[in-house]
């Protein structure tokens, strides 16, 4: 499936900005706004406050990509725990 590129606006710190963001990536941020409660606005003006280089866009590409990659993790942890205590309990 192919995700199209779209320049949307937002506001971060009382002042518009633009990011272009494949569709995908735009609906992964709402999802992480959503489950930290936080507006899209917030989150995005925390993503641009700790941001190294680079533009807005990229900064939250690779915001999403962490933010997945350690719910892998931890559910690959919590996994391995599991099978720890099992195997624990059956010796």
């Amino acid at each position: 499936m192919k995700s199209s590129v779209i320049k949307r606006s937002i506001a971060i710190a009382d002042h518009k900005t633009s990011m272009s963001l494949e569709d995908d990536f735009w609906n992964a941020l709402k999802e992480i706004a959503r489950e930290r409660h936080m507006t899209l606005s917030e989150l995005a003006a925390e993503i641009d406050a700790h941001r190294q280089e680079g533009n807005l866009s990229s900064a939250v590409r690779l915001f999403v990509l962490d933010f997945y990659r350690d719910q892998i993790a931890s559910h690959d942890e919590s996994d391995r725990r599991r099978r720890e205590t099992l195997v624990a309990e059956v010796h």
